[in-house]
């Protein structure tokens, strides 16, 4: 019976085990302290908020370091030959009240495309000078993936597919500058393909819970709409 009692103790905690999940980071030394560097959700979606996370503790005994300021760390993260401006980190627990994750510092991103991404950290902690440079992969941290499998019901357009229905309608514009006032026909197209773009990203922005850049997008299309409707009335 003990022997019965101990197997199962033991597939429980196997069990437990299994169940927890594992994010994917990379630890760096650096004088005195440890870093530990990775995304802050993972996995990594296209289009989802997200943030470099960047936990600091001593390296003899593991304390997190809960004083660092705004101007102590900063990254510049990089995909595909782009480079984003510099990014602050804010701490992730109050460190009044010792809630939260301590030691763990965000700075906040939007990743926009899938694929590689490095973190370029600088600063200092505590007088230390910090310079790391950490690009995913399998010892190191996630690489951002699409989301376009996890949608449902409906797929959202990709930015990019957004972004060609808005240089059409620019295209369509420019072309009315320049054609005859009483071309209604071309008129008509530029209002449909509008529309339809309007469309095509509201429905994006109700699907991704009027996801920011979505918004942004829906907006962009409304300066467009609102553009052509005054050179419209100039024209009459």
């Amino acid at each position: 019976m003990s022997h019965r009692v101990l197997a199962f103790a033991l597939a429980l905690v196997a069990s437990a085990t299994l169940a927890i999940p594992v994010f994917a980071h990379t630890g760096h030394e650096v004088g005195a302290y440890v870093l530990e560097i990775g995304w802050l959700h993972e996995p990594a979606f296209v289009g989802q908020p997200n943030a470099v996370q960047v936990t600091v503790t001593t390296h003899a005994d593991g304390k997190p370091v809960l004083d660092l300021g705004a101007e102590d760390l900063a990254v510049v993260v990089s995909t595909a030959g782009a480079d984003s401006p510099s990014l602050s980190f804010e701490p992730a627990f109050d460190a009044e009240e010792l809630e939260g994750s301590l030691g763990e510092y965000d700075a906040a991103l939007v990743p926009t495309a899938p694929g590689d991404y490095t973190f370029h950290i600088t600063g200092t902690v505590h007088g230390t000078a910090v310079d790391l440079t950490v690009a995913s992969g399998d010892e190191t941290f996630d690489q951002v993936v699409s989301s376009s499998d996890l949608e449902f019901p409906a797929k959202m357009p990709t930015l990019t597919e957004v972004g060609t229905r808005l240089d059409r309608i620019d295209a369509r514009i420019e072309a009315l500058q320049s054609a005859d006032p009483g071309a209604n026909g071309d008129a008509l197209q530029v209002a449909q393909d509008a529309a339809n773009a309007a469309q095509v990203a509201q429905s994006a922005a109700d699907s991704a819970n009027r996801n920011a850049q979505l918004g942004f997008l829906v907006g962009a299309i409304g300066i467009v709409l609102a553009l052509w409707t005054r050179r419209g009335i100039k024209r009459s």
